[in-house]
């Protein structure tokens, strides 16, 4: 792994596709890199032919999700011993200066289909393209913030996607730190040119607005209650685009950091952009700039050097090793590196603090985990899973053998510890209460 950046002071029409047969068609809008478009209407071919908030101060106030698309190697990350007294597998021991600040989940899952493109199950449950953890927590917490939530991820961005609105919408990801510095910490140039983009993109919105609403007294009752539900989205994308508004007239963010001369989006260079990647979302944690953060941490072809040797195959094909000691070995090294990169960040929320002094770490929930349990096998059974912080108790090894809960159950202790009120996520109804 390269050696940590060195720390300086620095500052920090509407478009409708529109032709002679508007409703044959999805009216699209693009604006300050925004694309949004119409539902399909089931009226389409007959036009063409003529949730509660909770009271009190939650334990936890920020949500950061990691999904590894390659999964973890299960026998070097699971301890054989459940509960407190485990002793730590091989790939939990990079992770030793926090073992009381994490817990470790086994054998759960969200009973869904099997192979790489159900992998997009992670943070939806059993069915892809229900709305996302984050984006359900983003709605609870993220508003007060300039982004309610950042999407981010390490290397190529693959086909597969996981973050999805409660419209299913999947969400871009940014994969160039130098993307996500200027987003936080926009010099007063770059504040500018942003504040003219978001300002073009509400206007754009009030015309396609228009459009929409003349559609209601033409479209049938289905068709009226999908344009409900896209005004719904529509001023949710509003609230967002005022919230960044409002922040840009604030003043500069002074952070201490510094970017490498280059963006590490080279395949090989996946591992450096993973650690640039977690060390923007710690600071965009510390300076408030978002409370829900989301880091997709990819795997393609990519070969490895690491501490001077070059891995026996590409990232990928370690990961279907077909239980080969050697590329078993070297898989397990390239996933070292992940675990370093989580512990980092981890020591990082420790050191760094909140408004009220506190370890960011006491208030966020950091939980690092994959939609695919064994890649060797394609098998989305069994994800790997570990929560960190977030004021749950921490230091034990939960195993889930008798499949008595799903992976769902885990996600809704995490919302109920975020302050969200819910018996139900996708296909499971019950929590991890004893844990929490």
């Amino acid at each position: 792994m390269p050696s940590s950046p060195s720390p300086t002071r620095l500052s920090q029409r509407r478009n409708t596709g529109r032709n002679h047969t508007p409703h044959g068609r999805r009216n699209l809008l693009k604006s300050a890199g925004l694309t949004f478009a119409l539902p399909c209407l089931e009226s389409s071919q007959t036009l063409a032919a003529d949730k509660p908030a909770t009271t009190g101060s939650p334990p936890a106030k920020r949500l950061v999700c990691i999904g590894s698309y390659l999964g973890l190697y299960r026998p070097a990350f699971y301890p054989e011993q459940t509960g407190a007294d485990y002793t730590q597998s091989p790939l939990l021991s990079n992770l030793a200066s926090n073992r009381d600040n994490f817990t470790v989940f086994s054998g759960f899952d969200h009973e869904a289909a099997n192979g790489h493109k159900n992998w997009d199950n992670f943070l939806c449950g059993k069915t892809i393209g229900d709305i996302s953890l984050d984006q359900i927590a983003a709605k609870k917490i993220g508003t007060g913030t300039r982004f309610d939530s950042i999407q981010l991820c390490a290397g190529d961005i693959p086909p597969q996607r996981m973050i999805f609105t409660d419209a299913g919408v999947p969400l871009p990801m940014v994969n160039r730190p130098s993307v996500l510095y200027q987003k936080l910490f926009a010099t007063a140039d770059s504040r500018a040119r942003s504040e003219y983009l978001l300002r073009s993109g509400k206007s754009a919105l009030d015309l396609v607005t228009e459009d929409a609403k003349r559609l209601q007294s033409k479209v049938s009752h289905a068709d009226r209650q999908k344009l409900s539900e896209y005004f719904t989205s529509l001023r949710d994308l509003e609230g967002r685009m005022s919230r960044q508004l409002k922040h840009l007239a604030s003043n500069d963010i002074q952070v201490d950091y510094e970017l490498p001369t280059y963006d590490p989006i080279a395949p090989t260079l996946m591992l450096e952009c993973e650690q640039i990647m977690f060390d923007l979302m710690a600071l965009a944690l510390q300076t408030d700039s978002t409370r829900v953060a989301t880091l997709f941490i990819a795997g393609l072809g990519q070969v490895f050097t690491l501490d001077g040797k070059t891995m026996r195959a590409g990232y990928h094909a370690l990961s279907h090793h077909g239980n080969d000691p050697d590329l078993i070995r070297d898989l397990i090294r390239v996933e070292t590196e992940h675990m370093r990169c989580l512990n980092r960040f981890l020591n990082q929320l420790k050191e760094k603090t909140d408004a009220e002094g506190r370890p960011l770490l006491d208030s966020t929930i950091v939980m690092f985990g994959t939609g695919m349990g064994d890649a060797s096998r394609h098998s989305n059974r069994d994800l790997p899973t570990l929560v960190a912080g977030g004021g749950f108790q921490h230091g034990k090894h939960i195993n889930n053998a008798d499949k008595t809960y799903l992976l769902g159950d885990v996600f809704i202790s995490l919302l109920r510890q975020l302050g969200l009120e819910t018996d139900s996520f996708s296909n499971a109804t019950r929590g991890i209460e004893q844990w929490a």
